[in-house]
């Protein structure tokens, strides 16, 4: 094992020197780009050699996104230049970043959700018919379905994408961003809706990949990740270079305190609470559909309940049930002990409940509006008498709001959408946290979010369940349902498969549950 162990690590090492010895495929030198109030780039270099996959790492707002967006042609950089192959290159849109060979898979994605996988793959590259001016439809959904059983993935390229979880969207945009047959690839968080199983089949195609000559610019927050697929990593921090190393040269903690330029200390910091007294929301029986069926579990005042479970187990649809953006099909819903009936948000809402959604951009935000009109969103009632705003206590309370979330933005006026993906989930907390909810419903609340900004939102779980808030916490990374809750349900095809201490829990364990190996017999909703 020893000697195999060895020939491995000087085969990859030698691998590493014969790439670092050809000419850069793509170099990016001092680029620097504003917007205003912001200095977003300054001065930075970047160099992605031939068949490589180069980590692009940092905090929200540090600039990574930024610069792949002056690489796409999505933005002109203010200054600096950019060489291709040892060849100076002017990249002024994504379609003279697409001729050159470069693809991207945006962060945000870029489906158009009413037409269907086939068209989004090959939208603008439709092959023609045998008359001028038609498309081959049968070709293109051949090519379609073959560039999906690449990625693994059975689904049926004829179905509109909105019918697709976000998920499959994801491996959706992977599969047109591998069709186009580029030379470097860069992918922007790619695995932050994917099941395990769906991120090792991604990892084994970028790996087939990078064998082919083909170099990916990899960018995650999951640092596991980096240290699995990557040869080199590259740290921003707030618009400037820290500088690039050999991941075998550096470990997860140089990465982070890279990233935030400070020690973040333990990621889980397990609470000393002491047990609670009564149960804040209890569900009985609780169904909808064939998507919750016959749920029953209690939430105790000052608890972090963690939900896991597979994508499609139900456990959004629990909390979207819960908080009535889908009336349930059957059981009740109790609220410290009274029934409630919950057919609309607005009566959860007027119950005490709060619910930050998954996808925070589609559901959560108003990306047009500002970071005020953000907050008070949830309250805006209470704030308007008889019909005019009071707009000093919406400054007020948005104020208080940026200071207790270290929300970072230039000021309450600033729209949302100019907000890094952490800050603004910042923001949809700040709008419930208004609310002064009895029970807080957080489903994927650190997704797509950096090592910083997750510290913070755990501290403020820890915080808020001191003060004897109910929190359900749904989550995909067992490391953090395991490290951040009391106790976890785990959901499998709609139904409760088991119940568990977080202090005693396995990831075995919850993964026995979730596939439906074991069940939980130990399940008491009280």
């Amino acid at each position: 094992m020893r000697l195999c162990g060895c020939v491995g690590a000087c085969t990859a090492f030698f691998m590493y020197k014969s790439r670092m010895d050809q000419t850069p495929l793509l170099q990016m030198q001092g680029i620097s780009k504003s917007f205003p109030g912001v200095q977003a780039l300054k001065d930075i270099d970047l160099t992605v050699y031939p068949g490589e996959i180069l980590a692009l790492v940092g905090e929200n707002g540090a600039g990574k996104s930024t610069l792949m967006k002056i690489l796409n042609g999505v933005y002109s950089a203010d200054e600096g230049a950019i060489t291709w192959q040892g060849q100076p290159v002017a990249i002024h849109s994504p379609h003279d970043a697409q001729a050159l060979g470069i693809s991207m898979i945006h962060q945000e994605l870029a489906l158009i959700p009413y037409l269907d996988a086939g068209k989004n793959i090959y939208l603008g590259r439709e092959p023609q018919g045998a008359i001028p001016g038609t498309v081959h439809w049968r070709k293109l959904y051949q090519q379609a379905q073959a560039d999906l059983a690449e990625l693994d993935l059975k689904l049926n390229v004829r179905t509109p994408v909105r019918f697709f979880s976000i998920a499959q969207q994801q491996m959706i945009e992977v599969a047109k961003a591998l069709s186009i047959d580029a030379r470097l690839i860069v992918m922007d968080e790619p695995t932050s809706s994917l099941t395990d199983r769906e991120v090792d089949t991604l990892f084994s195609r970028m790996r087939s990949l990078r064998e082919r000559g083909v170099s990916i610019v990899f960018i995650s927050h999951r640092l596991e990740e980096v240290r699995a697929i990557c040869d080199r990593v590259t740290v921003l921090r707030d618009g400037i270079l820290v500088g690039t190393h050999p991941v075998a040269e550096v470990t997860t903690e140089d990465i982070i305190r890279m990233m935030v330029g400070r020690e973040v200390g333990q990621m889980y910091e397990r609470r000393n609470r002491a047990a609670t007294d009564g149960v804040v929301l209890e569900v009985r029986n609780l169904s909808r559909g064939d998507r919750v069926r016959d749920v029953s579990f209690a939430l105790r005042r000052g608890e972090i309940l963690g939900v896991a479970g597979l994508v499609g187990a139900g456990r959004t649809e629990l909390a979207e049930t819960i908080f009535g953006a889908h009336p349930a099909t059957g059981g009740e819903i109790l609220l410290e002990g009274e029934p409630v009936h919950i057919r609309r948000p607005q009566q959860a809402i007027r119950s005490g409940i709060g619910f930050v959604p998954e996808d925070r951009k589609r559901q959560g935000l108003f990306l047009g509006m500002s970071v005020a009109a953000n907050v008070v969103m949830a309250i805006l009632r209470r704030l308007t008498r008889p019909v005019l705003i009071r707009w000093p206590r919406v400054e007020a309370i948005t104020r208080e709001s940026i200071q207790r979330l270290d929300i970072r933005t230039p000021s309450q006026a600033q729209r949302v959408r100019n907000l890094s993906g952490g800050n603004q989930q910042k923001v949809v907390i700040a709008k419930w946290l208004t609310l002064d909810p009895r029970v807080l419903i957080l489903d994927e609340p650190t997704r797509g979010i950096d090592v910083g900004a997750k510290a913070e939102i755990y501290r403020l779980m820890h915080q808020l369940a001191e003060r004897g808030v109910g929190i359900i916490m749904i989550s995909s990374e067992l490391p953090e349902v395991l490290g951040v809750s009391d106790r976890i349900l785990v959901m499998h095809e709609g139904r409760l498969a088991g119940e568990f201490d977080a202090r005693t829990a396995t990831q075995n364990d919850l993964m026995n549950a979730a596939t439906g190996t074991t069940l939980n017999k130990g399940m008491n909703p009280a």
